[in-house]
């Protein structure tokens, strides 16, 4: 299981490193859950992960297939020898074709202009919430369209943790068919110690962080430290193994 760091710039994408990050996520949290950084700070944070450590990249949320096509093919990220994935979600569309379409668009592009290039369609806990496709049908949107994993994650943050709104047996039964349709599978939505007791034990490949990882919660700074203690308490899969450390994910 792998820990994935939400980063807005190079510095905090060095202190995530520091930290242990294994997987460095360009974000802008200040515009939402998949809030894109521009595209001078995306080659930043690119130059200061190392061609062998694993880039995600949030494209942020998009309409119809003529969106995704147009922030996928406004990447433009040097050669790297890790896998690289690209967080595409459609919140406020609940039109399964129009999502399919859409994740099919970007999978083109994404597949096409990046040598190991990953396209990882986003579902929502609280898609009610945002009018988008529940998470359940996401996952055979994202199967048909191609895309190469799946990440579940909260799109308002005022909506509580990933476990406020989904109990652990009917999480473990999303990870599970997202498995048997063959796609990687990553978790994430104000993820802190206490959750990720639990999410260690619900078979994701990736647990991604923001908040927990940043002094002074999401929209603070990631502080390699916090980091450091997350990476431990995900290999322990105990909330002890942060000790004396608050972490928090607003």
């Amino acid at each position: 299981m792998q820990l994935l760091v939400s980063v807005r710039d190079a510095a905090e994408a060095v202190a995530a490193l520091g930290g242990g990050a294994d997987i460095i996520d360009a974000k802008e949290p200040r515009h939402g859950a998949l809030g894109a950084v521009t595209p001078a700070t995306l080659l930043a944070i690119a130059a200061t992960v190392p061609p062998h450590r694993s880039l995600s990249v949030a494209l942020g949320d998009v309409l119809d297939a003529v969106g995704a096509r147009a922030v996928a093919t406004a990447l433009a990220l040097p050669a790297r020898r890790a896998p690289s994935f690209f967080k595409l979600g459609c919140a406020g569309v609940a039109d399964a074709a129009v999502v399919r379409e859409a994740l099919t668009a970007a999978r083109e592009v994404v597949h096409g202009r990046a040598a190991g290039g990953r396209l990882i369609a986003v579902a929502y806990a609280d898609a009610a919430h945002t009018g988008s496709l529940d998470a359940s049908a996401l996952l055979d949107v994202a199967a048909e369209a191609g895309a190469d994993g799946v990440l579940l994650d909260t799109a308002w943050k005022g909506a509580g943790t990933l476990l406020d709104l989904l109990e652990p047996a009917a999480l473990r039964a999303w990870v599970m068919r997202a498995r048997r349709h063959g796609l990687l599978v990553a978790l994430a939505g104000s993820v802190g110690v206490p959750e990720l007791a639990v999410l260690v034990a619900m078979g994701a490949d990736i647990i991604g962080v923001r908040g927990a990882a940043a002094e002074g919660g999401r929209d603070g700074t990631v502080s390699a430290a916090r980091v450091r203690a997350l990476r431990v308490a995900l290999h322990q899969g105990r909330e002890g193994a942060v000790e004396s450390v608050d972490l928090i994910d607003a």
